[in-house]
C-alpha cells in the first residue's frame, strides 16, 4: 500500500512538472545556419525556419512607398534575417521578384520593380550574400496580390518577394 501511495504521489508530481511549461526565452540555433531566434519558447523547434510561422524567415515580402525603391527601416530586419540565412546556407538561393502597383506605364513599372528587387539584392550583398545565390526579376504590375483600385491594394502590390528556389 505504501508503494502504491508513493507511486501515485511521484506520478502526480511528475505530471505537474510536465504540464508547467517554462516561459524562458530560449535562444535556438537554427539547423546549420548559425542564425538564432530568441523568444520562440519551444515552438517550432526542429522545424524548417523558412516555414516556421513564428520565425521571421517565413515572411517573404518587402514593401515600398509609392514611386520609391529604398528598403524602409521597418523591413531591414527581415532582409537581414534572410541574408544571414543565405550566408549560412551557401546551397540556398533566391529569386528577388520586384513588383509595382498598376499606376504608371508598363515600362515604368517594370523598371521600378527591377529597382526594388535590386535594392533588396544590394542590401543582401552588403550583408555578405553572394551574387551567385541571388537572381532579380521584375514583374512590374503583372502579379498583383490585391486587385482593387485604391491605396489599400496598391500598397500590397508595391513589393519585392523573396522566393527560395526549389520551394
Amino acid at each position: 500500500m505504501k508503494k502504491l501511495m508513493l507511486s501515485v504521489v511521484v506520478l502526480g508530481l511528475l505530471a505537474g512538472c510536465a504540464s508547467q511549461g517554462t516561459k524562458d526565452q530560449a535562444v535556438v540555433e537554427e539547423r546549420g545556419t548559425g542564425a538564432t531566434t530568441a523568444g520562440m519558447e519551444g515552438k517550432g523547434v526542429g522545424m524548417d525556419p523558412l516555414h516556421d510561422p513564428s520565425n521571421i524567415l517565413s515572411k517573404r515580402s518587402v514593401y515600398f512607398d509609392f514611386d520609391k525603391y529604398e528598403v524602409k527601416d521597418e523591413y531591414k530586419p527581415l532582409v537581414e534575417a534572410h541574408a544571414k540565412y543565405l550566408s549560412g546556407n551557401k546551397a540556398a538561393s533566391v529569386v528577388l521578384q520586384g513588383n509595382a502597383d498598376e499606376r504608371g506605364s508598363r515600362e515604368y513599372n517594370l523598371a521600378l520593380g527591377q529597382r526594388r528587387a535590386e535594392a533588396v539584392k544590394k542590401m543582401m550583398n552588403v550583408l555578405g550574400v553572394s551574387d551567385s545565390q541571388m537572381e532579380t526579376v521584375s514583374f512590374g504590375e503583372e502579379k498583383p496580390v490585391a486587385e482593387c483600385h485604391e491605396e489599400s491594394c496598391w500598397s500590397q502590390n508595391r513589393r519585392t518577394d523573396i522566393v527560395y528556389k526549389g520551394e
